[in-house]
């Protein structure tokens, strides 16, 4: 009598996804710096908890929760056009829309993990994806 012998398949090779951690983005209007160039290009790195937690030590920050934002995007903002530092106060200097920009590309990033989302033809239904992140104000 022969017994026959079950062997378990190979298992399949582990294809492992890199963490994608920047983003790049284009301001609607651009940071004007001291010498009047205007940088628009920068990257966004995800936050860290650390990140979203030393803001709330801070004085400003304390006496005016509105300033949350500002610190923390000059926390994760790793590069803008050619400036050699990002930090707070370049955030402080910006417009208005550029803010409102950063802020919403912020949540978009870290929040729901990506800057893409599934959309539905209007006219013929089909799904597709849309890029979010990166794209001026206004423009899909």
């Amino acid at each position: 009598m022969r017994r026959s012998v079950l062997r378990a398949a190979a298992p399949a090779p582990v294809v492992q996804e890199r963490l994608r951690t920047e983003f790049p983005f284009e301001l609607p209007r651009g940071y004007v710096d001291e010498a009047g160039t205007v940088h628009r290009d920068g990257v966004m790195r995800l936050a860290t908890a650390r990140d979203e937690l030393v803001p709330l030590r801070d004085i400003r920050v304390q006496e005016n929760p509105a300033y949350l934002s500002v610190v923390l995007l000059g926390r994760v903002i790793t590069r803008l056009g050619t400036l050699p530092l990002v930090h707070d106060g370049i955030v402080e200097n910006m417009f208005a829309s550029d803010l409102a920009f950063l802020q919403d590309f912020y949540r978009q990033v870290n929040a729901e993990g990506h800057t893409r989302a599934t959309v539905e033809c209007p006219h013929c239904a089909e799904p597709f994806e849309v890029e979010l992140g990166g794209s001026r104000l206004g423009e899909s």
